[in-house]
């Protein structure tokens, strides 16, 4: 009985350490899951953050040059009236939106200046691979809700910056300058609203492992 009482020890012995191991390695297994994913995600919101830093800057000119460009505008025709040191300081400002043609004389150092406009749109490219891979493989059912809550509702929120930005392209394409500044209006608080959230993420992502 001793002998069969030691074997049946044993064996239960065994048996837990079995499980205890196999949950051991399974836990360390998910937290290097989980880490790798983070890294990926963390990687992939900062690049988008920049991303939308640079594209904003510059996009935030447009504007400006649109508004500049009617207080100088004489008429419909496309002409505007300075003197040439005014138009060296608007050509420096806006040399990317503004290419001057001709130019004509109108009085003492007074020029019709004749020029044709650009407006070039930054789209910043906002990628979301780290996060669909991520969620492709389920590793997600191990963070928590609160982690996978700001997660979700920042990509939600560069999706829709996104799409809002199609409308700017849309406007432009049809040479509609009022909706055009309209909608690059509304685009410019979503994405003052997606830094607030790609900052926030960011701190907090730690939290996620």
């Amino acid at each position: 009985m001793k002998y069969i009482l030691g074997e049946i020890l044993l064996i239960f012995i065994g048996i837990n350490l079995a499980i205890w191991f196999n949950n051991w390695n399974t836990s360390n297994e998910i937290s290097k899951n989980k880490a790798v994913a983070i890294t990926k995600i963390e990687g992939e919101l900062k690049n988008n953050l920049e991303e939308l830093l640079n594209s904003r800057a510059d996009n935030k000119r447009i504007p400006e040059f649109i508004d500049a460009y009617k207080e100088l505008s004489s008429d419909d025709s496309g002409t505007v009236v300075m003197t040439t040191g005014e138009m060296k300081v608007f050509q420096s400002k806006y040399s990317s939106f503004y290419k001057l043609l001709d130019s004509i004389q109108k009085g003492d150092d007074l020029y019709e200046y004749k020029g044709d406009t650009y407006i070039n749109l930054e789209i910043a490219t906002l990628s979301e691979i780290a996060w669909d891979t991520s969620k492709a493989t389920g590793i997600f059912g191990d963070f928590s809700f609160d982690c996978l809550y700001e997660l979700e509702s920042t990509y939600n929120l560069q999706n829709l910056v996104a799409d809002e930005f199609q409308k700017v392209v849309e406007a432009l394409q049809r040479d509609s300058i009022e909706k055009l500044l309209k909608a690059l209006e509304f685009v410019s608080q979503l994405e003052q609203q997606l830094e607030k959230r790609y900052n926030k993420v960011l701190l907090n992502l730690e939290n996620c492992k």
